[in-house]
């Protein structure tokens, strides 16, 4: 008869799953929020022109009237950002391991993946290096684009949403088209207003269900701002002429309703670019990706920011 005692040569006591346990990713955003500057082909600084507005005058009959210049300038976009990344696999592990094409597989994949991350954190921190370089309230036509958190514990407020939609609106940037970019913790915070009655509304309902977003797909409209959430917003200290947020995420409210309006530009110099060699001194099979891109702010008076706290998220109840 054969039991387990004595037939332990036939009893492997670790086993080796053929499942294999890959990180786990948020969504990115769209390439549809920055401006492709399209010509720009050589070269490492483009300079592009920009037009100011044109203030009329008082006339009257028989009187010359004064001859004004318009205002123009230029916006100044570099390639600045050079990454890449390298890996290799040697025959021993090949010959000797198990699921290492699998491996290899996941290890391009990861790399790919690096690279996305990396070009939308580096997309988001264009506009909180901006802010953090220029530490005032931004004010265009009298209403800032900037707004420190003062409320307790820094955390978002709803007012926020509507201070920010007024200062587009008198900036002539377009309704449609907006969106706000926040960290998860500010949408737990902006959940957090939503209060469970018994006459709840469809509205509340959903939110309360799912919260206001999700990934990077567009649930509910709030004062006109499409909300979307990112875990890869810039911490900044920001200080907006009044309130100093310490180490703050900055939550973007930008346009995204065509290359005229988006605030932020971009370009790819070098697209991401794999290469692969035999070693054979080595006996490894070797990979390397390189890619070279750039990003710049275009205008100001589509982008806003509104800093609050990384990591407070009791709503703040009082009335706004």
């Amino acid at each position: 008869m054969q039991l387990t005692d004595n037939t332990r040569a036939f009893i492997e006591s670790e086993q080796y799953s053929q499942f294999i346990l890959m990180n786990l990713h948020d969504g990115l955003l769209p390439e549809t929020f920055w401006r492709n500057v399209s010509d720009f082909g050589s070269g490492t600084t483009l300079h592009i022109k920009t037009i100011g507005s044109v203030t009329l005058q008082e006339a009257e009959e028989d009187a010359p009237l004064i001859y004004n210049p318009i205002e123009s300038g230029e916006i100044v976009f570099r390639i600045k950002e050079y990454k890449g990344d390298a890996w290799y696999v040697t025959d021993d592990l090949r010959e000797d391991g198990a699921q290492i094409d699998q491996l290899m597989a996941g290890r391009a994949a990861e790399s790919t993946r690096a690279i996305q991350e990396t070009f939308e954190t580096d997309f988001l921190a264009t506009a909180g290096d901006y802010y953090a370089a220029n530490q005032n309230a931004n004010n265009i036509n009298g209403f800032p684009h900037l707004i420190a958190s003062a409320a307790t514990g820094n955390v978002m407020k709803l007012s926020h949403f509507l201070r920010m939609r007024l200062a587009f609106d008198k900036a002539n940037v377009p309704a449609e088209g907006r969106v706000a970019i926040v960290d998860p913790v500010v949408e737990t915070t902006l959940a957090g207003y939503v209060t469970l009655t018994s006459n709840i509304t469809p509205y509340a309902v959903a939110i309360v269900e799912g919260g206001l977003a999700r990934g990077q797909r567009f649930i509910h409209q709030m004062y006109g701002w499409d909300i979307i959430t990112s875990n890869r917003l810039p911490i900044r200290t920001i200080n907006d002429g009044t309130t100093t947020v310490t180490n703050g995420v900055v939550n973007l409210f930008m346009s995204v309703l065509d290359d005229q309006t988006k605030p932020i530009m971009g370009a790819w110099r070098r697209m991401p670019k794999s290469e692969g060699e035999r070693n054979k001194d080595r006996a490894r099979d070797e990979h390397v990706v390189r890619c070279r891109y750039g990003f710049g702010i275009q205008r100001v008076d589509s982008l806003g920011a509104v800093v609050t706290s990384a990591t407070n998220f009791t709503p703040d109840l009082t009335p706004n």
